[in-house]
């Protein structure tokens, strides 16, 4: 609302909405923003904790995957919601990695805000952050260690570094060579390049046992069991027939009335349906089929002759499945059962039903040359196994990153620490207020090796003091040890992370930071048929995030 010339209002905008301007409004985001790193900060790193987070249906998810953490919780403010995005899209992108971007991105923030207090333009702070992540992503490239795409021992080694952080550490030794064995095993060349499809690996999970009997099936599990009881429940080698089909006899779309006049007619028809059946059976079988995997239903008399005829078959399975048994056995999925040849069947050493705690599922084992595995991951609880199986997607994916982008970095901090020390050397050479951003860029770098030590309840002006002196006398790998509580060279220790994940850690953290801080302006309709709230008001519990109460009624 303005004044006209002659003293009267101007209403430019409707009703009941709120506008937050220039200082107050980027205060209010950056706030939020950094309320969004506070939760996930203590998450990070080995000796980060758990969050435990109960849905309105009671359902409860304990995890301390940064990702997971912030999908779960509903997060009502539009600049917090930037934040929620990036943990997304690193999640996607390189599966590892979470927490650190989403605490990088508070920490930039946090930074810019003592610039903006001293009165330099956001714009010059956002210039400044720019030319800073590009100028950090150079000197990760030169730091970075090349390694050989297929190294096994490398792959394994990043593995771990992955799951340290997480609930199945215990374990990490067996699970990463899982990891890594499955990924070989998927990994397709192209040209020079590898390139992986993650979905050909599948992971299925189910409580009941310890984590140690967890195991990789050159194969795929599918949830469902053997239809018929007369069937064979193991079949070895297995020539599978991939059905689209349903084995049943179609309903007509229209209504049909079938006259009859004499009882034989009936027999006759019921003997009609049983011999299409029987001829729809004789084809499978003919094709030298002895496993049935069909994706529709099977009539209860095609089960029979399929049992008759010694043939294991297994019915409804989803088109995903169906899309990874073709894979794996190098089987073609038939559309019409008179297509159906020798040439379209897949192979594999062993089809079996098997129980599986409560439930009976098949397995289709050994099959020549898999390009489709599934790990069946196991837990003493369903949490257990459900945290198992974030982490598990988080080790495979820094596996695939590294056979597709062969460069590795030490975990643990140290290139960050690294990065930082680099970019205040190299903010002297620049002049005017950019330096600042530049430093200030430098000190969110620390955030992070700074987060990790406060997590293992190390000190942090201690930590911060013996990095910038031990990465001054060139000690590049240096980081923060978390497991024995102090400053430490991590290469000795094998910690190793990919390259893609600090980069894209970076990449993401800065655009979301920088697209906080451009905003100078929130304006909020009010979708509510109540009277208006005063901006700033009616946030009454939420101490320090005035400004918000008008932006009640912003929904998704």
């Amino acid at each position: 609302m303005s004044q006209g010339q002659g003293g009267t209002p101007v209403l430019i905008l409707k009703e009941g909405t709120s506008e937050n301007k220039g200082r107050d409004a980027q205060r209010n985001n950056i706030f939020a923003a950094k309320l969004i790193a506070e939760i996930v900060k203590s998450s990070l790193g080995p000796r980060g904790m758990d969050k435990m987070l109960v849905d309105t249906l009671g359902d409860v998810t304990i995890t301390n995957d940064g990702a997971t953490i912030l999908k779960e919780i509903d997060v009502q403010h539009p600049a917090a919601k930037m934040i929620v995005e990036i943990s997304k899209t690193t999640d996607n992108e390189v599966g590892d990695g979470t927490t650190s971007a989403v605490v990088l991105a508070g920490a930039l923030l946090e930074n810019a805000e003592d610039l903006i207090k001293e009165n330099v333009h956001p714009t010059i702070v956002v210039d400044g952050y720019r030319k800073a992540s590009n100028k950090a992503l150079q000197i990760l490239d030169k730091l970075a260690i090349q390694v050989q795409p297929t190294d096994r021992k490398w792959l394994v080694k990043v593995a771990k570094t992955s799951m340290a952080s997480k609930l199945i550490n215990k374990e990490s030794d067996m699970l990463a060579a899982l990891c890594a064995d499955a990924m070989l095993a998927v990994a397709e060349k192209v040209g020079e390049e590898y390139r992986i499809d993650i979905d050909d690996v599948k992971v299925e999970k189910k409580p009941g046992s310890s984590l140690r009997q967890t195991e990789l099936i050159k194969g795929v599990v599918l949830d469902k069991e053997v239809v018929h009881a007369g069937m064979p429940k193991k079949i070895e080698n297995a020539k599978i027939a991939l059905i689209n089909s349903p084995l049943e006899i179609e309903k007509t779309e229209f209504d049909a009335k079938i006259n009859i006049s004499d009882p034989s007619q009936i027999k006759q028809f019921l003997d009609e349906e049983n011999s299409m059946l029987k001829t729809m059976v004789s084809k499978v079988v003919d094709s030298g089929a002895n496993v049935v995997i069909c994706q529709k239903g099977i009539d209860d008399i095609a089960q029979h002759y399929l049992a008759k005829a010694n043939v294991l078959a297994v019915r409804r399975v989803k088109e995903s499945d169906m899309t990874k048994l073709g894979k794996a056995t190098g089987g073609r999925v038939v559309t019409n059962l008179d297509d159906l040849t020798e040439k379209d069947l897949g192979k594999a050493q062993l089809v079996e039903e098997r129980k599986v705690e409560d439930d009976k599922w098949v397995f289709v084992e050994g099959a020549k040359n898999p390009k489709s595995m599934t790990i069946l991951v196991r837990g003493a609880t369903q949490r257990v196994t459900d945290e198992a199986e974030r982490s598990m997607h988080d080790a495979l994916m820094v596996v695939k990153d590294v056979i597709e982008h062969p460069a590795i970095v030490v975990g643990g901090g140290a290139p960050e620490a690294e990065l930082s020390y680099q970019l205040r050397e190299w903010a002297n050479s620049l002049s005017g207020r950019e330096q600042l951003a530049v430093q200030k860029y430098a000190d969110a770098l620390e955030s992070i090796p700074l987060t990790l030590a406060e997590n293992a309840g190390m000190d942090p002006i201690d930590t911060q003091v013996e990095l910038r002196s031990k990465h001054g006398q060139g000690k590049k790998w240096f980081g923060v040890n978390v497991l024995a509580g102090k400053v430490g060279d991590l290469e000795a220790e094998e910690v190793f992370e990919p390259e893609a994940v600090k980069q894209q850690i970076i990449k993401s953290a800065t655009e979301a930071a920088n697209m906080i801080l451009r905003i100078d302006d929130v304006i909020a309709s009010s979708k509510m048929k109540t009277p208006p709230m005063p901006p700033g008001g009616g946030g009454g519990g939420m101490g320090g995030m005035g400004g918000m109460g008008g932006m009640g009624g912003m929904d998704e």
